[in-house]
């Protein structure tokens, strides 16, 4: 297959470029993502219906990546409990080399077929459960044998690519595939590709909390109150459904640890 994502820059002589243009000539080329996004919505609308289906069922949504990719799907899996309030274990992400590769690559983790799935066993993934593999090039190993693994035990699967015809995507039966084309650096998928994947896990989670009644109008009314600044906004939410005073507000609120848990119990005893 032919990968884009490896495909000489547009660019060249970047050592001999002024700052200001490769900050210039970078931002344009960043500009090029949201449209390649757009593009694969389609995609990515049928990976959440079936995720957020799948998740309402009690399964838990996995993320199975190696470098950058794994480490975009580590952080959007962490962000799901503060931001919505859902156990730890409800979104997990997964990455080549274990937890230690968050910080340190981990020489050839990515090259073994057969770890991810020993991975995922650790979790007892099950029919339940729904599978999504990051891989900019789409050709990671790791994530084509997870996937290819989780397909023969029944599991839904899908990913988030940015070449096209890749091995990861003929695995997942609910491929994404984001085509962002040449790095400004060239092979440097942490950029170009590495926003799209992140735009991507965005919509994807954020869209299945939606659907899985997390959030309440605009707002994240499960969040968790874990600083100073998440129990202000709580405050002021509370203070928005109610009507009470900012005092009245924060002490509903700690009383009862969630905006949603305050405004109900305000409701019920109105």
């Amino acid at each position: 297959m032919e990968k884009t994502t490896e495909k000489d820059s547009r660019y060249s002589d970047l050592e001999q470029m002024p700052v200001a243009e490769l900050l210039r000539n970078i931002n344009n080329e960043d500009h090029t993502v949201p449209d390649a996004v757009e593009q694969a919505l389609p995609q990515i609308e049928r990976l959440v219906t079936v995720t957020a289906e799948k998740m309402k069922a009690g399964g838990r949504l996995f993320y199975i990546g190696a470098g950058t990719s794994g480490r975009l799907g580590i952080v959007d899996a962490s962000e799901c409990p503060p931001t919505f309030g859902v156990p730890f274990d409800l979104v997990v992400g997964i990455m080549a080399g274990g937890d230690k590769a968050i910080r340190k690559a981990v020489e050839f983790a990515e090259d073994d077929t057969e770890q991810a799935w020993k991975d995922l066993l650790v979790y007892h993934i099950s029919e339940k459960d729904v599978l999504v593999g990051i891989a900019a090039s789409g050709t990671t190993p790791y994530v084509v044998g997870g996937l290819r693994a989780a397909n023969a035990n029944n599991i839904v699967t899908g990913c988030i690519v940015c070449n096209t015809g890749s091995p990861v995507a003929a695995e997942a039966k609910y491929p994404v595939e984001v085509i962002t084309g040449p790095e400004f650096l060239t092979g440097s998928t942490r950029m170009k590709a590495g926003t799209a994947q992140k735009l991507v896990l965005n919509m994807l989670s954020t869209s299945i909390m939606i659907q899985l009644g997390r959030v309440k109008g605009n707002k994240m009314v499960d969040m968790q109150l874990s600083n100073h600044k998440l129990v202000d906004r709580g405050t002021h939410m509370v203070m928005n459904y109610t009507g009470l005073s900012e005092q009245e507000a924060s002490e509903l609120l700690l009383k009862h640890g969630s905006v949603r848990k305050a405004v109900e119990e305000y409701m019920h005893t109105r």
